[in-house]
């Protein structure tokens, strides 16, 4: 057993001691005004201007345009041929929190206990996780990490995916607080193999989860009054302190939940605690889509490479749910890492293209790796489109970013330009040199 320990830790030791490549250094501020000309700017928001030019200056748009005035000093870059795009939005991961799941030493989402709202994301991201330069490279730019587990997993961040540290890399360094809804049935698969006891128990722990989460509601309200109060002696409790700005509405709740039983629980909750909530995962989303409307809860669509959840569905029902959604005037934008699957997070933009393949109109794929995350988990007055005043955090593209064929060239984020290089490239130049060494030996 200490054998097998001890090898165990070498490997991860030997992992995380990786060299970095060369080239994976975060970018330096911005230091002079930038203008990219000649390419087709895809702003999101608004319409797209053929051969346009985008002004940008320490680290803010300044101008789009076919012509704008640009100031003394401005290095101008041509884009002739090329596109133009607000960085892509991973809406759910664990980003800087895992590397290799076989390896539990890179594996820092999910604490001890059930609840947990104190626990912060952000402050055990790691700045070199390797899946963070895969990502970017293919144009995802910005991601929400979060933590997993339990019943209350704790409070997210939204990242830009580049920075010395994790100070440097958080957009918004509290984004919502995570609950696993517990489910409120039992799927008839799990109930047909159940005693009448175990069907008792099963529902007996359901009731019991849900009457945990309603506890810790109550008792952070009282202990927010006690806290308020004049000359008040109530303790501090890191865990209730944590809950204020949920309770006062001031920071949503992200609640994953699947099933319409679920998603109607959840949103019945929010609505009668007056919480801001938004679902993560909402397979059955359109089956509650008049309730998700009369209280704007919006949806994180976890994935669309997912499985039918019965026996009884088509194979591509979770291909047309963004569609659905759509159609039905339900808020929602598409992650593409359902559950942990973050090392996955780079193919991104090929969940929103199979939406397309099934209904989604274009425009609205884009928008929803874009835009629709940042108006949803509220930042959208910094990133999510080309629009003046917000940050100069965008890609330039050799086509649409939907198609697999299509190369991100350079990346800029608040104005610095990121280094594209990482693991998967240095590994493709490294086996490209052997098979021209191979050929050169015949």
């Amino acid at each position: 057993m200490k054998t097998i320990l001890h090898t165990t830790l070498a490997i991860a030791i030997g992992i995380l001691a990786l060299p970095l490549s060369a080239d994976e250094v975060p970018g330096a501020p911005q230091s002079k005004p930038i203008v990219l000309t000649g390419g087709t700017i895809h702003t999101v928001s608004g319409p797209t201007i053929p051969r346009g030019e985008i002004l940008f200056d320490k680290g803010k748009i300044i101008a789009i345009g076919t012509s704008v005035e640009k100031p003394e000093g401005t290095e101008t870059i041509s884009v002739e041929g090329q596109h133009v795009y607000p960085g892509m939005f991973e809406s759910h991961s664990s980003m800087g929190l895992t590397e290799i799941s076989a390896v539990r030493a890179t594996n820092d989402f999910e604490e001890s206990g059930t609840i947990n709202p104190n626990v912060k994301a952000l402050v055990s991201v790691y700045p070199d996780n390797v899946i963070i330069p895969v990502t970017r490279a293919n144009g995802v730019l910005f991601a929400l990490t979060a933590p997993a587990g339990g019943l209350i997993s704790g409070k997210s961040a939204v990242l830009q995916l580049d920075g010395w540290t994790y100070e440097d890399m958080a957009l918004q360094p509290e984004t919502a607080l995570h609950i696993n809804w517990p489910s409120q049935t039992i799927s008839p698969r799990r109930r047909i193999r159940m005693t009448e006891e175990e069907i008792s128990k099963a529902e007996k722990e359901q009731a019991e989860q849900l009457y945990k989460i309603r506890e810790l509601f109550d008792q952070s309200r009282a202990y927010r009054d006690a806290r308020s109060a004049k000359d008040s002696r109530q303790k501090y409790d890191a865990r209730l302190e944590a809950m204020i700005d949920v309770v006062d509405g001031k920071l949503p709740m992200i609640i994953r939940a699947d099933r319409a039983e679920d998603i109607q629980s959840a949103v019945s909750f929010g609505a009668e605690q007056q919480l801001k909530i938004i679902i993560l995962g909402g397979y059955d989303a359109e089956r509650c889509a008049d309730l998700l409307k009369k209280h704007e809860v919006p949806v994180i669509i976890s994935a669309v490479y997912r499985l039918p959840q019965r026996r009884d569905e088509s194979y591509d029902a979770a291909y047309t749910l963004p569609q659905r959604l759509h159609n039905s005037g339900v808020k929602y934008c598409i992650s593409g890492t359902d559950r942990s699957e973050t090392w996955n997070a780079r193919i991104l933009p090929y969940h929103a293209a199979t939406a397309v393949g099934f209904g989604l109109p274009a425009d609205e794929a884009i928008k929803s790796i874009t835009l629709y995350p940042a108006q949803i988990l509220g930042v959208d007055d910094r990133i999510g489109s080309l629009d003046v005043g917000k940050d100069a955090s965008l890609i330039i593209t050799d086509g649409d970013p939907l198609e697999t064929t299509t190369t991100t060239l350079a990346a800029y984020i608040q104005g610095k330009q990121v280094d594209l290089s990482n693991r998967h490239l240095s590994l493709y130049k490294k086996y490209e040199q052997k098979y021209e060494q191979l050929k050169q030996a015949k």
